[in-house]
This record gives structure tokens, sequence and C-alpha cells, in this order.
């Protein structure tokens, strides 16, 4: 995971065990970590696709200049809670907080406190598709689903596209690609998309068959992930014009492992052949 640190942040707080340290105040020093994925502000080249460490910054001092509190175990996990709500894309933060005039009665230089927390927020990609019964209208229900769970960022336009793979002369299918915001885990969000899925009476006798609805969790955060039930990545994500197309006509700038979903879904075989509503 890629790093943007910040170190020596200070500002003068008032935390601390005894009365004189709550009346007078004293410096308290800040370093943070944030691990944070950056491959798209690099190819975007946009600060609005990375973490703005002047504004971090600026919420690091309103946190020492808060409370107060006794302890700077507290103060170092009040900074942690605040930015990973302000920035969702921060998977994980370090902080330590430096106290170099605690009230010791030894010469001594510093006490710190170092801590860890993690991103409790998570942002994903769904696929949407249908190619029986009213797909359009199976689509806009499933986003109502799914939107009565989660926190819908994002929505594409919708896609007329060709069948690929499966049995022969199966109808056009409707697509749709939606980011979202949810606090459940990858698997809980699977388990969710299946009974949406089982909602709409999809069934799974033939691969790549015709069906009623597909949801497809493309990415979670930047986890990897493969096991029995779950690929992530989805593994066929890249070379998939009917995903990719709707996704990068909803955010021109995403990108998936490494590369823009716009420049990967030029190259996608089959999005010639896609038609935009």
């Amino acid at each position: 995971m890629d790093r943007i640190s910040i170190y020596g942040i200070s500002a003068t707080g008032y935390h601390g065990v005894f009365e004189h340290e709550k009346r007078d105040g004293q410096e308290f020093i800040i370093d943070v970590v944030l691990h944070v994925d950056i491959t798209r502000a690099a190819a975007s080249d946009n600060v609005l696709d990375t973490v703005h460490y002047g504004e971090v910054s600026e919420l690091v001092v309103e946190q020492i200049q808060a409370g107060p509190w006794d302890l700077i175990e507290k103060l170092g996990s009040e900074i942690a809670d605040a930015i990973l709500a302000a920035y969702p894309s921060v998977q994980h933060i370090d902080v330590v907080v430096h106290k170099p005039q605690a009230p010791i009665p030894v010469p001594f230089t510093d006490v710190t406190i170092s801590l860890t927390r993690a991103q409790k927020q998570h942002t994903a990609i769904i696929a949407l598709g249908a190619n029986l019964g009213d797909p359009q209208a199976t689509l806009a229900q499933a986003v109502e689903d799914l939107g009565e769970e989660l926190e819908i960022l994002n929505l594409s336009p919708l896609a007329i596209t060709k069948p690929v793979g499966g049995p022969p002369d199966q109808p056009d299918y409707t697509n749709q690609v939606i980011e979202v915001r949810t606090r459940r885990s990858a698997h809980e969000l699977l388990d969710l998309c299946q009974s949406i899925e089982a909602k709409h009476h999809r069934t799974r006798e033939v691969r790549w068959e015709a069906r009623t609805l597909d949801l497809d969790v493309i990415t979670y955060d930047q986890l990897r992930l493969d096991d029995e039930r779950l690929t992530l990545p989805h593994p066929r994500a890249a070379i998939r014009g009917f995903v990719l197309a709707p996704w990068s006509w909803m955010d021109p700038d995403a990108v998936l492992e490494g590369q823009l979903v716009s420049r990967l879904a030029a190259e996608a075989a089959d999005t010639k052949d896609i038609i935009r509503l």
C-alpha cells in the first residue's frame, strides 16, 4: 500500500491528568502516516484524486485543540477516527502523539504513544446486468434495493450490450455500473448481491446463460482476494467492455489494476457493439 506521511504537526493542547495541564496547556506534536492507494492520482494528476495533506494537517490541529482529554491515548484515537471518517480512501492510519513537556520529575526528551487504526468504510464497484423480462426495470429496482442497504456514490448510464459467451441466440443485455460505500465485509457484500439476485428469480443452471439479474462485485477498496466464493478484483473485469465502458462513463479517471478503465474499455473486444442509452 502507498503511504502519505506528515511529521511534526504541532499545536497547543490542554490534555493531561493534572489540573495545571488543562489550565496552562502545552505543545503536542503529531506524526501521521496515511496508507492509501495513490494509483488513481498518479494517473490523473488531479489533486481531487488524492488526500489533501494540508487539510489533514489542519484536521489534526483541530483535534489537538479539542477535548481536553486526560490521556494522549485518547487524543491519538480521536485523531485517527477523525481522519478515517473524513477520508474513506485512507485504508489504515498510523498516529504518533508526542508530549515532550509531560510532567515527569526526571530528565527526558520525549513521551510518545503510537497507534494504528483501520478504515471501517469501504468503497466497492458493482456491475449489474440483465437480459430477461424487462431488464431496464429490473436494474432500476436492483439499484433501489442496493440503495436501501448501501450508500450509492455514483451511477453509470445504461448500456445495451451483446452477450459474451454462453448459449447462442440470447437477447441483448442491459448493463450498468455503480459505486457504493459500505461497512459490510466483501463477503457480506457478495451475500447482499446474491440475495437481491434471488429476489429477482436469478437461477444458475448453465454458465453465462440468459438471466433476470446479475450482480458482480468488481472491486472492494484495493482488496486482493481469491477464495472459493469470491475473487477480487473480478478476474474478467479488465477484458469485459460491458463492465468497463459504463464504468468509464461514470468515472473517466477510474483505475483498475493500475490501468485507466477507459483505456481498458477501448481495448475490450466487445466494446465496439455497445450502445449508450
